[in-house]
C-alpha cells in the first residue's frame, strides 16, 4: 500500500497561485546600469537639453529683431505699456507669439510655433516685408492671422498675465468694469477686444475693410 501511495501522481490544488521565477538580483543590476542604457540616457538627456535650449533661445527679442523688419513692430511695442509702465514690466517677443510652456500641452504648441515661424523666415528670404512699405502692406493680413490664432487657444498669451478673477475692479474704470463683466458673461476673449494693443493700431484698416466688403 505504501508503494501504491507513493506512485500515485501528485495534483495540485486548482486555486494554488504558481510563483514566477524572479529576476535575479544580479541581473537587475546588470539590465540597470548596461552601456546601451547608459548611454540612451545620457543621449536623451543632451537631445532634450539642446532643444529646449534652441527654443529659449530663439525666444529671445533680440532674435526675433536680427531680421530687420521685425524691428518695426518692435519698436512699436517699445512705446506702449507692455514694454515701458510704471511697474518695469515688459514683454518680449515670444510673450505674446509664442507664450510660455507651462503644461506639455503648451510646450507641444510652442513647438508647432517654431516649425510654424518656419515661413517667417522664408518670407525675409523673399524680401516681402522688408521695406515700412512692404510692412504696411501686409500689416493686416498678419495681425488677423496672429488674432485668430489667440483666439482659438482662449487668448492664453493674454491670460498667462492677466485674469478675470485676479482683476480688483474697484481700481478700474467703470467703462472697463462694465466691458469686463460684458466679456465674462458672453464669454469673449480678451484678443476680440484688445486688438492691435501691444503695436500700432489698425481699427482704420479694419474699418477700410468693412466699408470695402459692404460697397461689392
Amino acid at each position: 500500500m505504501a508503494e501504491e501511495s507513493q506512485n500515485e501522481p501528485q495534483h495540485t490544488p486548482k486555486d494554488a497561485v504558481r510563483v514566477e521565477p524572479s529576476i535575479p538580483k544580479k541581473k537587475f543590476l546588470r539590465i540597470l546600469f548596461s552601456p546601451i542604457l547608459i548611454l540612451g540616457v545620457i543621449m536623451g538627456i543632451v537631445i532634450w537639453g539642446g532643444l529646449n535650449t534652441a527654443m529659449e533661445w530663439t525666444n529671445r527679442s533680440e532674435f526675433c529683431v536680427s531680421c530687420h523688419e521685425m524691428t518695426i513692430p518692435y519698436e512699436e511695442l517699445k512705446k506702449t505699456v507692455h514694454y515701458k509702465n510704471r511697474s518695469g514690466t515688459a514683454l518680449n517677443c515670444s510673450d505674446c507669439h509664442v507664450a510660455s510652456s507651462k503644461t506639455p500641452s503648451d510646450y507641444l504648441y510652442k513647438s508647432l510655433q517654431k516649425i510654424v515661424a518656419v515661413r517667417d523666415v522664408i518670407g525675409h528670404m523673399q524680401g516681402i516685408v522688408d521695406t515700412p512699405e512692404k510692412f504696411e502692406a501686409h500689416r493686416l493680413v498678419m495681425a488677423k492671422r496672429v488674432w485668430e490664432r489667440m483666439k482659438e487657444r482662449d487668448s492664453k498669451e493674454c491670460r498667462n498675465c492677466h485674469n478675470f478673477s485676479n482683476m480688483d475692479t474697484e481700481k478700474q474704470k467703470s467703462r472697463s468694469q462694465i466691458k469686463h463683466e460684458e466679456a465674462q458673461e458672453d464669454r469673449l476673449t480678451c484678443i476680440e477686444c484688445h486688438k492691435g494693443i501691444a503695436h500700432k493700431s489698425i481699427h482704420h484698416l479694419l474699418e477700410k475693410e468693412g466699408v470695402a466688403k459692404t460697397e461689392k
